[in-house]
Order: C-alpha cells, then structure tokens, then sequence
C-alpha cells in the first residue's frame, strides 16, 4: 500500500502535466515545493505530539456546538428537532426519528454565525494572513492569491474570493485558475461540523481529519493547478479585504445567520433534487442487462469507473469498488451524499485506514453543482472575466479532483 500511494501521487501529478496548457513553463520546482509542503502539514498535524489531544478537543467542540444546535431546534421543531419531551405518539423505532433538514442540518447555521463573529473579532482574518504568508514563503505565490488560498481552509468558494475581489480584475490567468481550483478542492467552515457529525460514528476524531483535509489540500491545489496552468506573469500582491458590513457582534451574528440560512436552503434544495435524478438514472440503468442478475445503478457504475483512481490513492483493490462508488458520488453530485453514504457503510465495508483516506478523498466541493455555483459567484464579483472562468470551469472541477486524490494518497503513505 505505500508503493500505492507513492505511485498514485506520481501518477496524479504526471496527468497534471499532460493536461497542462504550457507543459515546457512547469517548474521541476513546483511538485516537490507543494507535495514537500502538504507532508509537512500532514505530519505537524497527525503525528506531532499533542495531536490526538487536539483532534479530541476538536471533537468535544463539535458535540458542544451539536448539543446547542439541538436545544435550538428542539425549541423550534419540538420531537421534529430532536427534543427528548414527550412525542405525540408512541414510538416504536427511535432511529426513525431522524429528520435531516430538522436535526443535522441546522448546525449549518450556528456554524455561519459564529464565522461571521469571528471575522468580526478579527480572528480569522488574522488566521488567514498568517497561513497566507507562509504559502508566499514557501511557494513563492502572490499576496492576493495567497489570501484567496488561505481563506479557503475556512470559508467557501464564493466568500473566499469576496476577500480578494478588488485584486481579481487584474490577477493572472495562473492566479485566477489557483483560486479556483483551491475553492472546489476544500469545504467550507459552515459544514466541517456537519460532515463531522456524520462521520463520528464510524471515525474517530473526524472533526481533526477534516480540518486538516481542508488545510493540506491547499498545498495540493497549488501544485496542480500551477502544473496545469503555469505562471508566466507577474504575481499579484494583496491582503484580506474585509467583506462584511457588521457594525456591532450582534449584527455580525445576524448577518452570518442570514447568509446561513441561504446556505442551508440551497444544500436542502440540491439534495433533494440530487437524490430525485440519481433515483431517475437508476430506473434508466434498471433495464440494461447485468451479468450478476442485480440491476445497475449509477452507483455501482461510477465504483467501477473510478475504483482505479481510488487504488492509486492506497486503497486496497478488494475495497476499491466500495471506496470508487463514494468518490463518484463525490464527482457527480456532492460530498454531503458522499459522506452519508459512507457513514452507513455496513461494517468492514471498508478498514480503518480506508476510512481516514477516503475522509480526506472526498473533502472537497469539486462537482458540477458547485462549479455553477462558483461561476454564478465569481462571474458577478468579475464580469469582465466572467467568460475566462467560464473556460476554466471544468479544467478547475478536474484540478480540484486530482488535489484531494493526491491528498488521500499522501495520508495514505502517513497513517
């Protein structure tokens, strides 16, 4: 298996460079700078001395900010929302109880408004400068974009830009293309604790593994995204530019939960019309013949289509249809399905370490309901550049792949 993810790092860089518009401006330089960068992150973060202690404070967090999401919804929902009072009818089957727009969701809006404060106090962005100055250190990279790459660790593929977006206009085609790819290859801080809910029954410390999924895929969206698209121009320098408005910490909780709430509908709205075409493609695939006498699903496809990708990233050819099967659920509709269809797995479905790999695997937003939603974004913040990130859509969904594959394989090789 290190012979897996060696191979597959290597792989997954050599297709970068056969897809890249100008394969003789690559530096040699710039694969080992970004895969050297995101071992070393990797290794500060899991095996450092006081990890496991920091990765289980990460938790103990996410079950404080999860219990007070529940006394808000159980105030709104009642037993809709997870309140322990008396239901208005027996209950025979307490798993049934479940409702996910009512009772896991929700902490997408607690975690919004409590971005939004910390932005507020000034805490993230000092995060965000700190972190985008060791990447101009270390990759040599502009202000601007290093702050565009930064913020995504905790913000989203539209907010992150938003920080940027004076210096857009006139940011290289390179500089433009590493936002995006960055943007689709990391989750925003307002669903880490979502997917962390769902993943902490069949991982431990979920929340540290995705938190440090969102901070080394960024050295890893560097590296492909400047061996697809090399950087011929001069970069561009920069520092946050504060977006918001927010005059008091009180309006900064309301306007983070505003923002939360569009965030919320729009992920309700996806899946649901996500899971309807999935279950429409189904029925389409139902009546192809099969040589087991099971029906083929799109699922079982995409495990097939995308087992050798998967493989590559160290997981064991007897999982790779399994584990393939999430990552292209991941590609064609979301991570959110993804991250569910894992954490139902049956048992042994998948080891331990498969697990933990395909956690970091699936941790990014590179899929096409994510792509229209940044283009929508950025294409406003930017009109004039709108048709070139138009262009670079699908090269960035690729990119943004191709990052947190190569992120899975190198915690393969770590863990």
């Amino acid at each position: 298996m290190m012979l897996q993810g060696a191979v597959g790092i290597i792989a997954f860089v050599l297709l970068a460079w056969l897809i890249s518009e100008n394969r003789g401006q690559v530096r040699f330089t710039t694969p080992l700078i970004g895969i050297g960068l995101q071992f070393a992150l990797a290794v500060v973060f899991l095996k450092s001395p006081g990890s496991i202690q920091f990765f289980k404070m990460l938790n103990r967090v996410i079950l404080a900010i999860e219990t007070a999401t529940n006394a808000g919804t159980s105030f709104v929902f009642g037993y809709l929302g997870g309140s322990t009072s008396p239901s208005p009818f027996d209950i025979t089957n307490p798993q049934a109880t479940f409702i996910l727009a009512f009772q896991a969701l929700p902490i997408i809006l607690i975690m919004s408004a409590l971005s939004s404060l910390l932005f507020y106090w000034r805490v993230l962005p000092a995060m965000v400068n700190a972190f985008s100055w060791l990447l101009g250190k270390v990759t040599g990279i502009g202000g601007a974009e290093g702050v565009g790459l930064a913020s995504n660790i905790f913000l989203g593929m539209v907010e992150s830009p938003l920080l940027i977006r004076p210096y857009l206009k006139t940011m290289t085609r390179s500089e433009l293309f590493s936002v995006m790819t960055c943007g689709l290859a990391g989750i925003a801080g307002t669903v880490m604790a979502l997917y962390a809910s769902f993943l902490s029954k069949v991982l431990p410390e979920a929340m540290g593994h995705i938190l440090t999924a969102s901070v080394i895929s960024v050295p890893a969206s560097i590296t492909i995204a400047k061996i697809m698209i090399p950087e011929t121009g001069s970069i561009t320098d920069g520092k946050v530019v504060p977006s918001q408005n927010a005059r008091s910490s009180m309006d900064a909780i309301t306007l983070g939960t505003i923002e939360g709430v569009q965030l919320l509908i729009n992920i309700v709205a996806m899946l649901i019309v996500l899971v309807a075409l999935v279950y429409m493609a189904n029925l389409g695939l139902s009546f192809l013949p099969w040589s087991d006498g099971n029906p083929l699903t799109l699922q079982r496809l995409l495990g097939y289509l995308m087992a050798p990708v998967v493989w590559l990233m160290g997981i064991p050819w007897s999982e790779s249809v399994t584990a393939g099967t999430l990552m292209g659920t991941k590609s064609i509709l979301n991570e959110l399905l993804a991250y569910v269809e894992m954490a139902r797995l049956p048992e042994g479905a998948l080891s331990s370490k498969s697990l933990v790999i395909m956690t970091y695997a699936l941790c990014g937003f590179a899929n096409p309901g994510s792509l229209g939603i940044m283009i929508g974004g950025m294409g406003t913040m930017v009109p004039e550049r709108r048709d070139e990130i138009v262009s670079l859509g699908v090269r960035s969904v690729v990119a943004g792949t191709m990052a947190t594959c190569m992120t899975g394989a190198v915690i393969g090789l770590i863990v």
